[in-house]
């Protein structure tokens, strides 16, 4: 009914209750199969978590409402998953694989580092990266917020004046592939993700979802335990 930040909020302004009590301390455990929770008064029940993949288009912005008018991925997405939240943005030029969830504790884990949870990107740059600057990526650059260093690069055949690669990291940090191939001097002219974790885009088109499997999930919830 509310995301962390908020549910905290509700907690500290003595909203909550557990079995009967006012709840004010955060961070306090719970069994939900057994305890009893009220907000208001009113009871709360624990939703089924929910998990889609949805291919992002560029120019889409991964956010609730943008203030400018232009379209986010709620704008494509039925009313149904506007309750979902994003697990690792893309920004608004990235297309590609995009999960949604209302499980927000495998959802954490998924983004946090510590996991190191594999996303891999396939990418166009202006101009063709040279053996030595390809051997720079994967020993890993120094960016303005720590070092970024790929699991994994491999190259494809490029395209003109365009070299394709495909990457893969570990962190998830903002804008983090653009920011390293633009510190060897390949600015990124086009990115997709084509998957996070164990959940990949596959035949998925521009602006489709589809709802993950169990064993997907069960996978996917894997990844986030273990890294």
């Amino acid at each position: 009914m509310a995301s962390r930040r908020k549910a905290e909020a509700l907690v500290l302004a003595g909203r909550v209750g557990v079995n009967g009590i006012v709840l004010t301390e955060l961070g306090t455990k719970i069994d939900p199969t057994r305890d009893s929770v009220e907000v208001d008064g009113a009871s709360v029940q624990l939703s089924e978590a929910r998990w889609i993949r949805f291919h992002k288009p560029a120019g889409v912005l991964c956010t609730a409402k943008d203030t400018h008018g232009r379209r986010t991925i709620y704008d494509l997405l039925p009313g149904e998953y506007r309750g979902l939240r994003y697990v690792g943005r893309l920004d608004v030029e990235t297309e590609g694989l995009l999960l949604l969830t209302n499980d927000g504790d495998v959802a954490n884990k998924l983004q946090h580092p510590r996991y190191r949870v594999e996303r891999e990107y396939e990418l166009s740059v202006k101009g063709v990266p040279s053996r030595k600057d390809i051997e720079r990526l994967r020993a890993g650059v120094e960016l303005d917020d720590g070092l970024a260093r790929p699991l994994r690069v491999e190259v494809g055949a490029p395209v003109k004046d365009q070299g394709n690669l495909t990457i893969v990291m570990t962190e998830g940090r903002k804008r983090e592939v653009r920011r390293l191939l633009y510190a060897v001097g390949y600015p990124v002219v086009t990115l997709k993700r084509v998957r996070f974790g164990s959940v990949e885009l596959g035949t998925l088109r521009l602006g489709e979802w589809k709802v993950l499997s169990k064993d997907e999930v069960s996978a996917l919830a894997g990844c986030a335990l273990s890294g």
